[in-house]
């Protein structure tokens, strides 16, 4: 069971451009755990109960992202429960995936690794709402020592089938040029609450939960806007409730920032071209 508060906005889907289409694809299906919804020569939709959280586009001209450059820091993959990243725990330690690292965030519990052409994800699961602390608005959020004989021991029987029932995108974090503008962004024009701060980058959220998105100067200070085509980030999916796509419109439009529509919403870039997708929570819930 899933002890996330039931929020109508979130992430629904990321979408990277990759040279190698096969490979990046059989990664995220055999280390990651997500599973093959749809796929063609050009394309690959993963996810869980068939619904879509990573779109792959394949361009095989398209130049590598370099990781000092504005874009994806991390895809973070959200399972339902302690046990369920346990699961995953012992699964990787069987396959030997290339994790970079692992985390005690106290809202969560995460690790971290990399697919084929460098770009970033975190597997993690949420501890429990009530145990997250907050103060002025901000979450406590540090990153401590990951106990993994814990985690491993919290996952019970059974072996891994790969992404459970409940798994979504639980949040996104980039890589962006300057903090200030980055917030001018997310939280004043797009309508997330900051609720956190770290040394180099900001995390924002709606609806109580701890992160959706989150920004960081860490390898990226001063880059520039994004150019294209290049491996990498090429859209966030948004979902959203209609109050807070209304909102991002009607800003975004006094703001003069170019965006387009889209059938269930719009679309707009951020300061450094990476794109971002808004879609309306009830439409998106109806055509599913």
């Amino acid at each position: 069971m899933s002890t996330t508060p039931n929020s109508k906005t979130g992430i629904g889907k990321v979408t990277l451009t990759v040279n190698d289409l096969d490979r990046v694809s059989g990664f995220y299906q055999e280390a990651v755990g997500l599973h093959l919804l749809r796929s063609d020569a050009a394309t690959a939709e993963l996810g869980v109960e068939g619904k879509t959280l990573l779109e792959l586009r394949r361009d095989p001209a398209a130049r590598r992202r370099s990781p000092r450059e504005a874009g994806l820091f991390h895809t973070a993959f959200m399972l339902p429960s302690r046990a369920d990243l346990g699961h995953w725990v012992k699964h990787a330690m069987k396959t030997r995936p290339p994790v970079l690292g692992a985390s005690d965030h106290a809202v969560s519990e995460a690790l971290y690794l990399s697919d084929p052409e460098g770009n970033g994800i975190e597997i993690y699961a949420d501890r429990p709402v009530l145990s997250w602390q907050w103060k002025d608005g901000l979450v406590h959020m540090p990153s401590d020592p990951l106990d993994l004989d814990a985690l491993v021991a919290a996952s019970g029987g059974g072996d891994w089938k790969g992404f459970p029932e409940g798994s979504k995108v639980g949040h996104v974090h980039l890589q962006v040029g300057a903090i200030s503008a980055a917030e001018a962004f997310y939280a004043d024009l797009l309508g997330f609450a900051v609720t956190s701060r770290y040394p180099g980058g900001t995390f924002y959220a709606a609806d109580g939960y701890h992160h959706h998105l989150a920004t960081n100067i860490w390898n990226s200070r001063g880059a520039g806007e994004r150019s294209y085509p290049s491996t990498g980030l090429a859209d966030i999916e948004i979902v959203a409730n209609p109050d807070f796509l209304a909102s991002a419109s009607a800003k975004s439009a006094d703001a003069g920032i170019a965006s387009a529509d889209l059938p269930l919403g719009l679309t707009l870039s951020d300061p450094w071209g990476t794109e971002i997708s808004i879609v309306s929570s009830a439409q998106k819930n109806i055509q599913e």
